[in-house]
C-alpha cells in the first residue's frame, strides 16, 4: 500500500516513514547535506565564519536549500551548528577549522555549572526568521529541526573542545553527579527552546543529534543521560512533529535512545538496519545506515550497498535513507545525488 504523493509537509513521505505509516518511496536526507562537499556552499561560505553563517537568515536560508535543489533529497535538515545555542546564550566558543568547537572557558567545577548562562528564547529572533522562510521557501519539502543533545553539548564544555575518549567529561560525570545533573538540566532547557523555537516557526521535523552518546555504558546513559534527552523531548509538549534521535556507536544503546521519547532511531553504519530494528522494536522507525566512506567507492560498490541498506531496512517499521554519519567533505556530490535517485527508483510503488 502506498500513500499519494504529498502535498503538504505534514503528509510528505518523511513524516509518514517517521510515523511507520505508509509512503510512495523511501524518503532520503544526508547528514551534513547542507555543506561541505557542495562547491556553491564553499563558495557562499567564504570569509564567513561558521558561527556568523549559523546567525544570518539569509545564509541560513540559502545553504539549507542548496542540497535539496541540488539532490532532489526528500527534506531539509536546518542549517546551524550543535553548540550554537550555547553561542546563542554568551558562552564564548569558536569553531577552529580543522579542530572543530574550541570552548574559552570549560566546564571544570560546580561553579563553572552555575555560572552558565541561559539560553533567553528572545534571542532567537534570527532563528524563527530563517525557519518561516525556509517553510515558505520548500512548498511541500519538510523542514527537520536541529539541535544538540544535552550529554553531546557537556563534552564540549567539559572537555574544552572535540575528544575522542571524553576522559575530562566522565570522571566529571561520576565525581559530581548533582553538578551534572544540574549541567545537563540546564542544557535540556537550551535545546528543548532551540526545538520548540524552530517547531513553532513550521519545521516539519525534529533531530537531536547525541554525537558521542556512545561513548557511555547502557547503564550510565539510562541513568545519568537519558531523563535529560526525554526532557529535550517532552518540552516540546503537545507539539505533534515526528522526533528523530541519532548517536555514533550507539549500538548498544538502542532502546534506550527510543525510549528517551524518539518516532525515529538513527542508526549508524556499525549494526544492520534489520537488527537495529530488532533491538529497537516494532514501535519506531529507523534511520540510516550507509557508511559515509562507501560514497568515496566505485558506482558498482555504491549500488550494492544502498541495496542492501534498503533491503534490511524493511525490518523496520518505517525507513528514513541516511548515511550512518556525516557527509565526508572529499564526497562527489554527485553520487548523493544517485544515491537519492537509486532509493527512490528501488522504492518506488
Amino acid at each position: 500500500m502506498s500513500a499519494p504523493a504529498s502535498a503538504s509537509p505534514a503528509d510528505s513521505d518523511l513524516v509518514r516513514a517517521a510515523r511507520g505509516l505508509p509512503v510512495s518511496r523511501t524518503p532520503v536526507w544526508f547528514m551534513r547535506q547542507a555543506g561541505r562537499s557542495l562547491p556553491e556552499y564553499r563558495e557562499l561560505r567564504a570569509g564567513t565564519k561558521m558561527l556568523d553563517a549559523c546567525q544570518d537568515p539569509d545564509l541560513i536560508t540559502e545553504i539549507t536549500l542548496q542540497p535539496v535543489r541540488r539532490h532532489g533529497v526528500d527534506a531539509a535538515i536546518f542549517f546551524s551548528d550543535i553548540v550554537l545555542p550555547l553561542v546563542v546564550a554568551g558562552v564564548d566558543i569558536e569553531i577552529k577549522p580543522g579542530i572543530g568547537p574550541v570552548i574559552a572557558d570549560p566546564v571544570r567545577s560546580v561553579a563553572d555549572v552555575d555560572a552558565l548562562p541561559d539560553l533567553d528564547p528572545a534571542q532567537l529572533g534570527f532563528l524563527e526568521t530563517a525557519v518561516r522562510r525556509l517553510v515558505g521557501e520548500l512548498g511541500a519539502t519538510p523542514l527537520i529541526g536541529f539541535a544538540g543533545a544535552p550529554f553531546t553539548l557537556a563534552t564540549y564544555l567539559i572537555e574544552g573542545g572535540p575528544s575522542k575518549e571524553h576522559a575530562r567529561t566522565k570522571a566529571f560525570m561520576y565525581a559530581e553527579p548533582e553538578a551534572w545533573s544540574r549541567l545537563l538540566q540546564k542544557l535540556s532547557v537550551s535545546s528543548s527552546t532551540f526545538l520548540r523555537t524552530q517547531v513553532d516557526a513550521g519545521a516539519s521535523a525534529v533531530q537531536l543529534f547525541d554525537s558521542w552518546a556512545g561513548v557511555l555504558s547502557a547503564v550510565d546513559y539510562a541513568e545519568r543521560v537519558l531523563p535529560h534527552s526525554r526532557a529535550v523531548f517532552d518540552g516540546l509538549g503537545g507539539r505533534d512533529v515526528p522526533r528523530i534521535h541519532f548517536g555514533v556507536g550507539t549500538g548498544e544503546l538502542l532502546p534506550l535512545i527510543g525510549d528517551a521519547g524518539a518516532d525515529v532511531v538513527g542508526v549508524d553504519w556499525r549494526l544492520p538496519l534489520d537488527e537495529a530494528a530488532r533491538r529497537v522494536g516494532p514501535g519506531r522507525s529507523l534511520q540510516g545506515n550507509l557508511d559515509p566512506a562507501v560514497l568515496l567507492a566505485d558506482r558498482e560498490t555504491v549500488d550494492r550497498e544502498v541495496r542492501r541498506v534498503v533491503e534490511q531496512g524493511k525490518a523496520a517499521r518505517g525507513h528514513v535513507f541516511n548515511l550512518g554519519h556525516g557527509v565526508l567533505p572529499d564526497t562527489d556530490p554527485g553520487v548523493l545525488t544517485h544515491v537519492t535517485e537509486l532509493v527512490h527508483e528501488l522504492t518506488s510503488a
